[in-house]
């Protein structure tokens, strides 16, 4: 549940931050000569390191995170330096480790994978430094805190969204024959989103209502990988499925090329996450059958609320933000956490993801979808 405080965050910055987000499908800032794009966001004030993941499995780090977060810094009136690792841990670790060089207060990281986060903040904490754990969470780590949404009930939301979507494109048909492509198995995010899929898809299974062909993570979030694994277990299904689990968009979309390759898109519900553009534009197309909205606008806000808190070395203000709490099975320890709420869209919702700010109608609305826009009321 989000504290009173985040609320009041949310009501007094979220409008300015949402906007920032409108479109936002390229990044800001400069190109180093490694090629990663990197920017400053400078208050005036402390300093605090920001490292992102990838762009590789989703436009979301560089398209939203990015802009988000780096007003949200300034609007705490931090100094900050937002970089991508581009999924190479390597680079990630001399990434932060120029951060720390540089005499950052905070570090926030969103990693490829938890070892490498681990490590990272283990020495960033060495000298001193916060870290925040953002998005994903560092089985294992040290990290202070976190700041993320409540993934296990996105998962939920997915599995409903599955079970929805059968009931109104395969109804009465038991058992009905589903695939589930999951995200990278070194991403904690993806196991607590299988764990939420399954708290609603697992009864069903067992009860016969469906049938479980196949579970497969998707390593590295390869959208193209999962294409292909999803083609490998429809053919040796004898091109038979009913509905399909995508963990996200990018996924989705790469399973949806290949339902459109047998005539099955638009007949299967696909599920999926983000909201972005293109996945939207799936929804709206009927071959994907909802994905999840989560308000980045907020998590950036939480972010750099509490790294405003913790670059004044003001942990009880950092706790006030921090009320809820994940726990860390690896490290056996509980972290505290700013959990945010997610939404579930179908097409009859995505018009709440476009009067949020968060993609604009132009981005979605081209072409053969004018129709559908006006339809629904999108302008």
């Amino acid at each position: 549940m989000r504290s009173k405080s985040l609320a009041l965050i949310a009501a007094s910055t979220g409008l300015a931050l949402a906007m920032t987000a409108c479109g936002a499908n390229t990044s800001t800032g400069g190109t180093d000569t490694s090629g990663t794009n990197t920017s400053s966001a400078s208050g005036g004030g402390e300093k605090v390191g920001v490292i992102l993941p990838e762009t590789k499995s989703s436009a979301r780090w560089e398209g939203f995170d990015k802009p988000l977060l780096e007003a949200a810094l300034k609007a705490e009136g931090l100094d900050a330096d937002i970089q991508n690792a581009q999924g190479d841990v390597q680079k990630f670790s001399t990434l932060a480790d120029g951060m720390i060089n540089a005499g950052v207060k905070v570090l926030i990281i969103a990693t490829p994978n938890s070892e490498v986060g681990a490590s990272v903040a283990k020495k960033a904490q060495s000298q001193g430094i916060a870290v925040i754990d953002y998005d994903r969470l560092n089985l294992g780590g040290t990290s202070d805190y976190y700041v993320s949404f409540d993934n296990e009930k996105v998962g939920e939301l997915q599995g409903q969204g599955l079970v929805d979507g059968l009931a109104a494109l395969a109804p009465g048909k038991k058992p009905a024959e589903v695939i589930e492509i999951e995200g990278a198995p070194t991403d904690n995010n993806a196991t607590l989103f299988y764990n939420g899929q399954q708290k609603v898809l697992k009864p069903k299974y067992d009860s016969g209502d469906l049938k479980l062909v196949q579970s497969q993570p998707i390593p590295d979030w390869d959208n193209q990988q999962g294409g292909v694994t999803f083609e490998q277990i429809l053919t040796g299904n004898g091109q038979k499925v009913d509905g399909v689990v995508a963990a996200n968009d990018g996924l989705a979309g790469a399973i949806i090329t290949v339902l459109k390759k047998y005539g099955l898109n638009g007949k299967v519900p696909v599920t999926g996450q983000d909201a972005t553009p293109e996945g939207l534009q799936a929804v709206m197309r009927g071959d994907q059958f909802m994905t999840v909205f989560k308000p980045i606008a907020e998590e950036a806000q939480a972010a750099a609320k509490l790294a405003g808190a913790l670059a004044k070395g003001d942990t009880a203000a950092a706790d006030a933000l921090a009320t809820g709490s994940v726990e860390d099975s690896k490290a056996g320890r509980t972290v505290k956490s700013v959990l945010l709420e997610a939404q579930m869209i179908t097409k009859d919702k995505v018009k709440t993801v476009v009067d949020a700010g968060f993609v604009k109608a132009g981005e979605i609305c081209g072409g053969d979808l004018a129709a559908v826009c006006t339809e629904l009321g999108i302008k």
